[in-house]
């Protein structure tokens, strides 16, 4: 649904993958050399992880390193080549092949982990406190805390094994069938991406036409996608079940390096404020001039905030705000426009939403999007460099412990999109035009804070739903999901008949059962940073980077702690919260300014 007047500048932007592999030929030689050195690392370890020192334990854990680079490279390229074309078959096939292989290489390595965690508790201790193992020290206790939930080594591949004609191949059916969905609005064929984009536009009935439209392309699916739930839902308390987790978010919280109870915590915060998302949108209804707010007004742009943005602009706008915070930050950034790591053109079939992979330590990160032009897109491409800096730093910390978990996996996408909004802010002196961006800052952060954590809600329902009655209808789906959002809504947002569907394309119930929180964890993590670094002045810049560099080298709470914030202090999720109900005061305020000129 490109047209002459919604040109970006965006159309042209795709990624050059040929820093992975120059062709597919290359691919396969790697796929070949990656199985014969995971084989050799199995015959000459196989049975002897306990018994060795710390130097040749290190020197097992780099090669260790070494294989799963390989094949990391390699899934990187099959999978960035599929998202920009779900409906290629050939991409497709390719996905499924490297997948296969991956799998296949992985068994052969699947013995290391096992052999560790069934190391005596002593040895372990010792050897974790060993000067050779101190790059990898962060890796291996995480690997002791998984130790009751493993199963034996058959069994391990065999998990394995079927996960590609499981788990994983009902996401990728998942993925395709949404991205080959077509949707009907005003007589034209849209993708997910493109009508969902209408529910931000400043024309009422045009965001009412596109959520009417969406309801009905996700009707037509509604059967293939309800199964699709069930049968993942199901996969998932199987897998539950032979580990031995005590509940459905158990695995979630540990690959996560939280407590549950800090989880829960969060959650009972979040949820005893619900009446901050209740007393913004009723604000938001005033400033629209509405009698009864849709859920597809939520939204809708106040004042300037529908305002376009050319490519080249936006990329300005996020390259100056990183780099008025450290030019390091900003000469980073700078490679994801001048070495084509972003594929941002909206195209059909290609993977809605957006994405930094972070590749593997030997090449660099990737970002996937689909920029209309919208304020919103400008905040989502700092949201992106964001993740795609703290990747391209962590790097250093090599295959073990680049990665960060969850809960701090959102703290530097976040971050670049508070730099951005407080630039915007800073600049801006017309009062309507400051509510205009305030505005849609809470938009963000209600969505960020607020909804994911109701989602989480609706994922504690279908679960549990799921394992004490069986399957579950559409209809049922739809009730836990209505039931969910309008406790956070409390009344304040009429839901439609229609709206009762949209729980069926949201892909993180799928591919990620129980992220959702973490978005939650890392907007109010990053609000406690924000201040943090309008106090301590210039010097949090250098720490800030310290942070992004140290990747998953350590626990969260003590990386974070290095800023000042305690994780650990149940408080710190009710200073976020109260950091949000200032912002919210300060829309008020503006408003009354705005509207008369004058403070109320």
């Amino acid at each position: 649904m490109q047209t002459e007047t919604t040109l970006t500048g965006a159309e042209a932007v795709h990624w050059n993958l040929t820093d992975l592999y120059l062709n597919q030929e290359s691919l396969e030689e790697d796929l070949a050399q990656a199985d014969h050195e995971a084989q050799a690392f199995a015959d000459r370890y196989r049975g002897s992880i306990g018994e060795l020192d710390a130097p040749a334990f290190a020197d097992a854990l780099r090669l260790f390193e070494d294989v799963q680079d390989r094949l990391g490279r390699a899934y990187t390229y099959a999978y960035l080549d599929w998202t920009t074309n779900t409906e290629d078959p050939a991409r497709g096939a390719l996905l499924q092949k490297v997948r296969e292989a991956y799998t296949q290489s992985a068994q052969r390595l699947i013995f290391f982990d096992l052999e560790w965690a069934a190391v005596d508790d002593a040895r372990a201790e010792f050897m974790l406190n060993e000067e050779a193992l101190q790059p990898f020290r962060h890796y291996l206790e995480i690997q002791r805390l998984t130790k009751e939930h493993l199963l034996t080594e058959p069994e391990e591949k065999i998990l394995a094994e079927k996960s590609v004609t499981g788990r994983s191949a009902w996401n990728r059916f998942f993925d395709e069938t949404l991205g080959a969905a077509r949707f009907d609005l005003d007589g034209e064929q849209v993708t997910e991406q493109e009508v969902l984009s209408k529910l931000h536009e400043p024309d009422r009935d045009l965001r009412r036409r596109a959520a009417l439209s969406l309801t009905d392309g996700l009707r037509r699916h509604r059967r293939e996608l309800t199964y699709v739930f069930n049968t993942l839902l199901a996969d998932k308390a199987q897998n539950d079940r032979l580990r031995k987790y005590p509940h459905w978010l158990a695995s979630r919280n540990l690959s996560n390096e939280v407590e549950d109870d800090v989880v829960n915590a969060l959650v009972q915060s979040v949820t005893s404020r619900f009446d901050l998302p209740a007393r913004f949108y009723r604000l938001k209804r005033r400033l629209l001039g509405l009698d009864e707010m849709f859920d597809y007004d939520r939204y809708a742009p106040v004042g300037e905030a529908d305002t376009r943005y050319a490519w080249d602009a936006a990329r300005d706008l996020v390259l100056e705000s990183y780099t008025d915070f450290h030019p390091q930050l900003g000469s980073i950034a700078g490679f994801f426009f001048e070495r084509d790591w972003i594929d941002a053109a909206v195209v059909p079939g290609k993977r809605g939403g957006a994405f930094s992979h972070g590749a593997v330590p030997s090449a660099h990160p990737y970002i996937l999007m689909n920029f209309t032009g919208k304020i919103r897109d400008v905040q989502t491409l700092a949201h992106e460099l964001g993740h795609g800096v703290h990747q391209f730093l962590s790097r250093k910390q090599g295959v073990l412990h680049a990665d960060t978990p969850l809960t701090t996996a959102e703290t530097a996408s976040v971050f670049g999109e508070m730099l951005v909004f407080q630039r915007l802010m800073r600049e801006e002196q017309d009062s309507g035009n400051r509510l205009a961006m305030l505005v849609g800052k809470i938009d963000d952060t209600i969505a960020t804070v607020f909804r994911q954590v109701a989602m989480n809600r609706f994922e504690e329902m279908i679960h549990t739903a799921r394992r004490e009655g069986g399957e579950l209808t559409s209809e049922q789906f739809s009730a836990h999901w209505i039931e969910t959002q309008e406790a956070m809504f409390q009344g304040s947002v009429t839901l439609g008949e229609h709206y009762q569907l949209w729980w069926s394309y949201i892909p993180h119930f799928l591919h990620t059962p129980g992220y959702v929180y973490a978005y939650a964890f890392g907007e109010l993590l990053v609000l406690a940073l924000y201040a943090r670094y309008q106090q301590a002045g210039p010097g949090f810049a250098d720490d800030y980077l310290g942070l992004l560099e140290a990747g998953g080298s350590d626990w969260p709470h003590v990386l974070v702690g290095r800023l000042g914030i305690d994780l650990t202090d149940l408080d710190f999720w009710h200073q976020g919260l109260l950091a949000i109900e200032a912002m919210i005061t300060e829309a008020e305020k503006l408003a009354g300014v705005a509207s008369n000129g004058r403070e109320d």
